[in-house]
């Protein structure tokens, strides 16, 4: 039995979900959630993920919220197919793993996520723009890119010469990012942009990326 999807195409974290099951070459049933119509924040909807986001991941009786957990779930459960996301069996390329995908989550993603919300989300649905928030999260993002940089001078990809989960989850916002003026931050650190043209241009993002559009 396939694994069944709750969620949004174009939505960062289902897209991050949708990118790791293809990669694992895993079946899966994306069961689209209307957030047009609150429909995450019904009580049907809450009985699965009790904060009211998206996505979820069903697995027969298991029920699993938060993205990074799910990636991470899924790496596990399809260990002996397709790409090898956490370095299963190797203890220190895993470890190196699991450093990076903290620092997505705890350094790269707060900043990037503030600036995708003001430059894409905001616009896309007539919200204010503030300006100051731009620019607090362009130096944060900028600064951590700094790291990235000095990175990827040595390694081809975050935790060394191998793509990784801790690569993949940093897909859904920056190509979001790159959609806007601030695809700079990327496109002037070479290595940076180096690695981005990689992971972005991989079959399983290219499919995923097709149906993120905002617009519809």
């Amino acid at each position: 039995m396939g694994l069944k999807v709750y969620g949004a195409a174009m939505s960062t974290c289902t897209a991050r979900v949708l990118t790791a099951l293809i990669e694992k070459e895993a079946e899966y049933e994306l069961v689209p959630v209307n957030l047009a119509v609150g429909e995450h924040k019904q009580p049907a909807y809450l009985a699965k993920h009790p904060f009211g986001q998206i996505p979820v991941l069903e697995d027969d009786d298991l029920t699993l919220f938060e993205s990074r957990a799910i990636a991470a779930y899924v790496s596990y459960k399809y260990k002996t197919q397709g790409t090898d996301l956490l370095r299963i069996g190797n203890l220190k390329e895993a470890g190196l793993v699991g450093v990076w995908i903290e620092v997505e989550s705890q350094q790269f993603n707060p900043a990037i996520s503030a600036l995708v919300y003001q430059l894409v989300i905001a616009p896309a649905f007539g919200r204010p723009v503030d300006q100051a928030i731009i620019d607090t999260n362009t130096e944060k993002l900028g600064k951590v890119l700094d790291v990235y940089e000095a990175r990827l001078s040595s390694n081809k990809y975050l935790a060394g010469d191998f793509f990784s989960l801790a690569d993949l989850n940093h897909l859904p916002y920056t190509y979001y990012l790159m959609k806007t003026g601030s695809a700079s931050l990327i496109n002037e650190r070479p290595h940076v942009k180096a690695w981005w043209e990689d992971i972005s241009s991989r079959p399983a993002f290219v499919k995923v990326s097709e149906n993120m559009n905002l617009g519809g």
